[in-house]
């Protein structure tokens, strides 16, 4: 079962894409009075449809095809507009920079914006929820822990998801369970269409025979953990055991993704790196200003196959002590103007853009020591951003902090059983999004 409905995000792109068109006619009609000729149409619609492209990309990075519902009703019209503008802004660059379309659109892209919008709007406050997407179908959840507090907490409380707990078992008071008052009686007078499992849990023995016969009630059975990543986007702390790694993880080469995504590092790091270059100047003249001390530093991190790497940034401490951090390292680190240098170590072949965040040498013998299988991020090699930078909130900073380290963990395995191209191509969009609002990774 699909908690989520894969299918929605494909029906808002087309969705999307049509009313994107839709509006592009509406506009043409209101412009000029009648219904637009067939030249003039295909005119608009050959720059429109190379458009769509970049206009879907602001629509995800603005968030619109979230697994998760951040977006409350109250906030999405703002958020549509402020997408649409956007996408009016690149389409104005586009048309002025690309003459060849001979179009002239500023009073086309004005009209253009408020169809776009009210169209989009509609779309997708009034005709999405009525396709039935988030149809909830009633539950119950059989587990321990917080894990199982978080899922229920999450799924109850967010009506993006199709399933609605009405019950939850604590697997650690079975012995006082009453099978037929707690489970079976509420199955059948609540309507419950499936049953959320820990299956892992030892104490889960004693009902799995009477559980059993609910399958020829066409009850759906559904692993807990399973759930739980789909929608936290990470590995389950209570999972992160030896066994789980040896049915997950393996250090082998993916000849092909492994190829693409070091071309695509190659590339990537020389044009970011070439045109950073820019900017260069005034850093090094604004370091030199402030404290008049080195521009650049090196720090040993540890890399793929725990190799021990230098990384460069621009300076943004002071060198001598106390150490602290100068008024103009303040602006490169809000702006991660710091970190472009290490746009060389990509092309080197160091870091790459995205993997787990690499770590001072001295905080991984920490780690290992209180997390015995730490060391397993070091199989891949670490990147500028990651899953885990943008989805743990609760970095640790310079200080160890075992709890948070084996949290984020839990992210970076996350990435690693799953990484795809598909999944390096989201993290660089989202990667992006957080770059505008300057929010850093």
């Amino acid at each position: 079962m699909d908690i989520g409905n894969k299918k929605e995000p494909l029906i808002l792109f087309v969705g999307d894409i049509f009313f994107f068109f839709m509006a592009l006619w509406l506009t043409l009609v209101v412009r000029y009075a009648e219904l637009p000729a067939q030249e003039l149409l295909m005119n608009h619609l050959a720059p429109f449809s190379i458009l769509s492209v970049a206009w879907v990309l602001v629509f995800f990075i603005a968030g619109l095809y979230e697994k998760h519902t951040r977006i409350l009703k109250s906030r999405l019209p703002s958020v549509i507009f402020n997408a649409q503008v956007t996408n009016s802004i690149i389409a104005v660059l586009f048309f002025y920079f690309i003459p060849y379309f001979g179009i002239t659109p500023k009073t086309n892209l004005f009209i253009y914006l408020f169809v776009s919008f009210a169209l989009v709007l509609l779309w997708r406050l009034s005709l999405v929820p009525s396709l039935g997407f988030r149809k909830r179908e009633n539950a119950i959840l059989i587990g321990s822990g917080e894990e199982m507090k978080e899922l229920k907490e999450e799924v109850n409380n967010n009506p993006r998801y199709n399933l609605k707990f009405i019950s939850s078992i604590d697997l650690n008071e079975i012995n006082s369970l009453d099978f037929q008052d707690e489970i079976l009686n509420t199955i059948y007078s609540e309507g419950v269409s499936s049953i959320v499992i820990d299956l892992k849990n030892e104490k889960v023995g004693p009902i799995l025979p009477r559980l059993y016969n609910l399958i020829f009630s066409k009850i759906k059975f559904i692993d807990k953990y399973k759930i739980y990543e789909d929608i936290f986007d990470r590995v389950p702390l209570s999972l992160v055991e030896y066994n789980w790694f040896l049915e997950n993880i393996s250090s082998s080469s993916r000849a092909g993704y492994d190829v693409v995504k070091r071309v695509m590092d190659i590339t990537l790091s020389f044009f970011l790196g070439a045109l950073s270059l820019v900017v260069y100047p005034f850093v090094i003249v604004a370091i030199k200003f402030d404290d008049g001390e080195s521009i650049f530093f090196t720090q040993e991190r540890v890399g793929q196959n725990n190799k021990i790497i230098n990384i460069l940034k621009f300076r943004s401490m002071t060198e001598g002590e106390p150490k602290h951090v100068t008024r103009v390292g303040e602006f490169l680190r809000r702006t991660r103007i710091d970190e472009l240098p290490q746009l060389w170590n990509v092309l080197r072949g160091d870091l790459s853009l995205v993997g787990p965040r690499p770590e001072v040498p001295s905080l991984v013998k920490v780690y290992e020591k209180e997390i015995p299988y730490y060391n397993v991020r070091h199989l891949i090699k670490p990147g500028l951003s990651g899953w885990a930078q943008l989805y743990h909130q609760n970095h640790p900073h310079h200080e160890a902090d075992a709890h948070e380290t084996k949290v984020k963990l839990s992210y970076d395995l996350y990435y690693i059983k799953n990484r795809s191209l598909i999944l390096e191509l989201k993290i660089a969009l989202k990667t992006l999004k957080v770059l505008l609002s300057r929010k850093g990774v």
